[in-house]
């Protein structure tokens, strides 16, 4: 009797818990239990992140939502499962991955062989409307006329993949057409490989091309090589209103005869774009390419000129190229070298900021044999190296650090000054005085520019330490190779975590919330609190002040500051900050005066570590020492303090 009961007894807790992990215990049952687990299932990561805030944290204050929100939402099957896996150290299957990034709600790129094949009638024209992750490679190879359209295609999506390798090869009178395309989405993987290789004629159009995305990734290679009998491509509203991110172009045009390329409205507002032209036009022949507002108003744009347009021969025309950028850095290596047919070059309106970056034009025209360019209206700050003077005419050359108009003789070597005048974002950084109840002032953009992503549970991310050392099994369990976005994150990841800190600071990247309690709760002791801004509210345009609190009666004190860190799960860059005094402000519609959010604000009372440089001295106007620099805790960050007595 006693061992039957025993057994009895047994199946009974099996079958409960089996219950809790799956979470369908009965509603009587769940009911009566809950008050012993608070309604949670007991075997959840977030269950156990609250259990583990409780046991570390010394006050009684409850685990604020949007930190628990951010815990991991795999159950306790799932947990097992795959921490089973990784610990196995051995490859994750494509399936396993996707699984494990589904589940786990974590960034990874899709699995392209898993992606529907996209099919053709070659006599029928094709609208592809609403369509994402699709494979296109060899699609349209060989097409006979007709035309092709992408229209909302991977719109609002985190990592986007789609293949277009080889698309319209060998074409005739081929058109393609990709308008509002991966619109505001976040990390998108394009590859253009091959595209319109060997084709002859037909159009190409990419208009409201990754409008607005997250840290896009885009690389044309062997884009339209050896295309002949003309063929024309418009890049309008290509990549405008980015953020980050990298666009490549390899080979383009190369071995082309008579290709136009137009570049119209290209990384317009941009933020640090990256853009590279390699071989581009090499060995073309009556090659045209137009680039008009490319990278207008952008900040700190970066674009590469390598070997572009080298043994060719075509027209160039550079006009209101990177006008009202602010600073950036330009480089022409290489271009238009040893070209023997007619190669014009016309750079007009070019780089007219205030705030210009360098410029730099290496081995340009060098050894060619009938090369010429004009420079009207050039703007300042920009070097000449080993450039072709009697093949070069400068007209009306503007300095504007002088406020003032010159012309330059043919081939004279010049260089500007940089007024170092750099824009920053209104509201960005501000001073203390202004956080001051009615007082109006600007608020920036505050939004998580950020793929959403979980915690991974801490059992599962201390296998997967970010050390050097450690890349490769990184790199292989996400299936990230080198040079991919993903590869690249890892990469940019494990590079900030293990730099030296800066003097006076205390850092740590972290990939759990129970790293992140115990890393807050070592600086600060366990009577800790963690504070962030309310919503989003506001952001962007005008805001009232309204009533103001000072965290632990406005006292200097230190907080630990965790900052969001692009990474396959969710991983903060956490370091302490000595200091500082720390502030709850209610935020107003200027307008109405209704309260739309309520922001925390840090202001760092010691700058004297800081670099005169720092955008917050240029924004301010002083410097390292001289000023307290305030700013709000944006979307998703958030900041440890000791909790009020």
């Amino acid at each position: 009797m006693v061992k039957l009961a025993i057994i009895l007894l047994s199946f009974f807790l099996s079958s409960l818990i089996s219950s809790f992990v799956n979470g369908d215990v009965a509603a009587g049952t769940s009911k009566k239990i809950g008050q012993n687990f608070a309604g949670k299932n007991p075997f959840t990561a977030k269950a156990s992140l609250i259990r583990y805030w409780k046991k570390q944290i010394s006050n009684n204050l409850s685990t604020p939502s949007f930190f628990l929100n951010k815990a991991s939402p795999l159950n306790a099957v799932e947990l097992a499962t795959f921490s089973k896996l990784i610990d196995q150290n051995s490859t994750l299957t494509s399936g396993q991955l996707q699984d494990l990034c589904s589940k786990a709600n974590l960034l990874c790129a899709p699995d392209s062989s898993t992606t529907s094949p996209a099919t053709q009638d070659a006599k029928k024209d094709v609208n592809f409307d609403t369509y994402s992750e699709q494979n296109f490679t060899n699609y349209g190879t060989k097409r006979r006329g007709g035309a092709d359209t992408f229209t909302n295609y991977s719109n609002f999506e985190g990592l986007p993949v789609n293949n277009f390798r080889r698309y319209s090869r060998n074409s005739v009178e081929h058109d393609g057409a990709f308008a509002n395309y991966g619109l505001d989405g976040n990390v998108a993987d394009q590859s253009f490989n091959g595209y319109g290789k060997t084709a002859k004629g037909g159009r190409g159009n990419f208009e409201n091309y990754q409008e607005a995305e997250n840290i896009p990734n885009l690389k044309f290679n062997s884009y339209n090589e050896n295309a002949k009998g003309g063929r024309t491509q418009d890049f309008s509203s290509y990549s405008n209103e980015a953020n980050g991110g990298e666009q490549h172009f390899k080979s383009y045009d190369k071995n082309g005869v008579g290709p136009r390329s137009d570049f119209l409205t290209y990384s317009n507002h941009s933020n640090v774009v990256v853009s590279s032209f390699s071989h581009y036009g090499e060995n073309g022949n009556g090659t045209q390419e137009h680039f008009t507002q490319y990278g207008f108003d952008s900040n700190v744009p970066l674009n590469r000129f390598t070997t572009y347009s080298e043994r060719g021969g075509g027209t160039v025309i550079f006009q209101s190229y990177t006008d009202d950028a602010n600073i950036g850095d330009d480089t022409f290596s290489s271009y238009g070298k040893k070209s023997t047919s007619s190669t014009r070059a016309f750079f007009e309106t070019y780089g007219q900021s205030a705030n210009r970056g360098a410029v730099n034009f290496v081995s340009y025209g060098e050894n060619s044999t009938d090369h010429f360019s004009v420079f009207n209206f050039y703007g300042e700050n920009h070097n000449f190296n080993q450039y072709v003077k009697d093949r070069a005419k400068f007209q009306i050359y503007v300095n504007r650090s002088e406020s003032a108009t010159k012309s330059v003789s043919d081939g004279e070597k010049v260089n500007g000054n940089n007024n170092n005048n750099i824009w920053v974002e209104p509201g960005k950084f501000f001073r203390e005085s202004m956080l001051k109840t009615g007082n109006i002032m600007p608020m920036p953009d505050i939004r998580d520019k950020m793929p959403k992503r979980s915690f991974l549970p801490r059992v599962i991310a201390a296998k997967l330490p970010f050390l050097s050392g450690n890349i490769d099994r990184m790199q292989e369990v996400f299936h990230a190779a080198d040079g991919s976005m993903m590869g690249r994150m890892v990469n940019d990841v494990v590079e900030e975590c293990e730099r030296a800190p800066s003097p006076g600071e205390t850092k740590k990247c972290v990939g759990s919330g129970e790293e992140m309690i115990d890393f807050a709760k070592s600086v600060l002791g366990p009577n800790i609190v963690v504070r962030t801004t309310e919503n989003i509210q506001g952001s962007n345009g005008e805001i009232l002040i309204g009533s103001v609190v000072g965290i632990n009666d406005g006292n200097v004190t230190k907080s630990v500051s965790c900052h969001e860190s692009l990474f396959p799960w969710l991983l903060y860059y956490c370091h302490s900050v000595p200091k500082v005094r720390v502030y709850q402000a209610d935020i107003l519609d200027p307008k109405s005066r209704a309260k739309i959010n309520r922001g925390v604000a840090i202001c760092h009372v010691d700058t004297s570590t800081w670099g005169p440089g720092h955008a917050a001295f240029l924004a301010l106007g002083s410097g390292p020492g001289q000023i307290e620099v305030c700013h709000w805790i944006f979307e998703n960050d958030m900041t440890w303090v000791v909790a009020d007595s």
